[in-house]
């Protein structure tokens, strides 16, 4: 499972600069509350054929020192919890602050790898600089460019050069389902629900790291390991700054199950964190079942559910074909029909189109449709088949794969989801040159 490298510092000194290096791209999870603006990026990083997880901890827009020593105290003793690496960011231009003094004191306790980046180091004389701040106590200090990208190669050798791979335990063949979502949505009750009152069904086996508790779960004729991350951290550790904490949670639950079981609010309906965790699941490609959850508190109407569905389809498009349940965890209704919704998601995650019946549904397609011609050139789709990859991809063999646009892609992702059954499952369609 991909290790996870959480970039911490002070604001404005480069964090999210080099997060967008590091992921090449501009991802981000966006919080909003009252009387900040947060940036919660979250991306996927490969480097020497190693794959991790990269997690900016953001900036906060506030005047008081006194509020930022606090918050930044708060985020990076959540990362040094939730990541396994720590680069701690500093800016030479600016020189050592007290903040910077303040969170080197935390690193300095920890028993993880951290590394001391100072940015801007953009030049001979900057360079020279950032040995000042070996004063630190943190070690070897890794002078960088996040704009230009000078240095960070060095950074990430030693970072990736720390990863352990450990392996997985033998285990049967048998579904992972993560239960995600916001903080205080009934995560901990479902779990409750599940397990609390049937311990004997219960068989605990080592997880895959130490964050993810695999829980085997038989019973009803079902058999699935639940990825239990749900209320393992005391409330009293959490404080304010739970949203950060459930983001890093989320991901790593996220990567370690096959289908998530990804909880709103039916009081708040659908918010922005929920739908920032819908994409982090999409963009791991796992199978995910939307539960409204305390579905017992509200007073329904004639098309209540309707509505209410209708609002999260709007909010998670273009990617709609995903099974949504109301449920109440406290009452236990639909709980059990929640499992095998996911179960099913499951299914279609695993299966396999034969070749010679894909190949007909594209055709049929393509005669319907052809692919907008561009530069006066057209698109002549020869052939499809499914890769042979953990989530379903399809790869269509072209003579000009550079031109077919993301409307015709989402077009014949539509088709294969008209004519098969992927509910719950990200799909990805590839053109590639025959």
């Amino acid at each position: 499972m991909p290790n996870i490298v959480a970039i911490v510092g002070r604001p404005n000194v480069g964090k999210s600069t080099l997060f967008n290096r590091l992921v090449q791209s501009r991802q981000a999870i966006v919080h909003e509350s009252s009387g900040v603006t947060r940036d919660r990026h979250y991306g996927k990083a490969f480097w020497n054929g190693h794959e991790f997880s990269v997690i900016d901890t953001g900036g906060y827009i506030r005047n008081s020192a006194d509020i930022f020593e606090a918050e930044i105290r708060k985020q990076v003793l959540l990362a040094i919890e939730e990541a396994d690496v720590i680069v701690f960011v500093t800016d030479v231009e600016s020189g050592i602050a007290d903040l910077d003094h303040m969170v080197a004191g935390f690193l300095r306790k920890i028993n993880k790898p951290v590394f001391l980046a100072a940015n801007k180091a953009d030049n001979n004389t900057r360079y020279f600089e950032a040995n000042e701040f070996y004063s630190l106590g943190l070690g070897q200090v890794y002078p960088i460019s996040s704009v230009n990208g000078s240095g960070t190669g060095d950074l990430l050798d030693a970072v990736v050069a720390t990863f352990t791979d450990k392996p997985e335990e033998e285990a049967p063949d048998i579904p992972r389902f993560a239960i995600v979502g916001r903080p205080n949505v009934g995560k901990s009750s479902l779990v409750n629900a599940l397990l609390g009152e049937e311990r004997h069904i219960v068989t605990p086996i080592s997880g895959t790291t130490r964050d993810s508790i695999n829980t085997r779960y038989e019973k009803f004729g079902l058999d699935f390991y639940l990825v239990d991350t749900a209320g393992v951290r005391k409330k009293g550790k959490v404080t304010d700054d739970i949203e950060f904490y459930s983001v890093m949670r989320a991901i790593r639950s996220i990567e370690s199950s096959d289908v998530c079981l990804l909880m709103i609010d039916a009081t708040e309906g659908i918010k922005a964190q929920d739908v920032n965790l819908f994409g982090i699941i999409q963009r791991n490609r796992k199978g995910v079942v939307l539960l409204v959850n305390k579905w017992d508190l509200m007073e329904k109407q004639t098309n209540s559910t309707k509505e209410f569905t209708k609002e999260i389809q709007e909010r998670i498009a273009p990617y709609t074909d995903v099974p949504i349940l109301f449920v109440s965890a406290l009452t236990k209704q639909r709980v059990l029909k929640a499992l095998e919704t996911a179960i099913e998601v499951y299914g279609n995650r695993k299966q396999k189109i034969a070749t010679s019946k894909l190949n007909e549904l594209i055709q049929a397609a393509i005669e319907a449709y052809p692919p907008p011609a561009e530069k006066g050139k057209f698109v002549k789709i020869k052939y499809a088949t499914q890769l042979p990859n953990p989530s379903p991809a399809f790869a269509l063999f072209c003579n000009l794969p550079q031109y077919v646009k993301e409307p015709y892609k989402r077009y014949i992702e539509n088709k294969i989801r008209e004519s098969f059954n992927f509910t719950g499952v990200p799909i990805q369609i590839f053109f590639r040159e025959k």
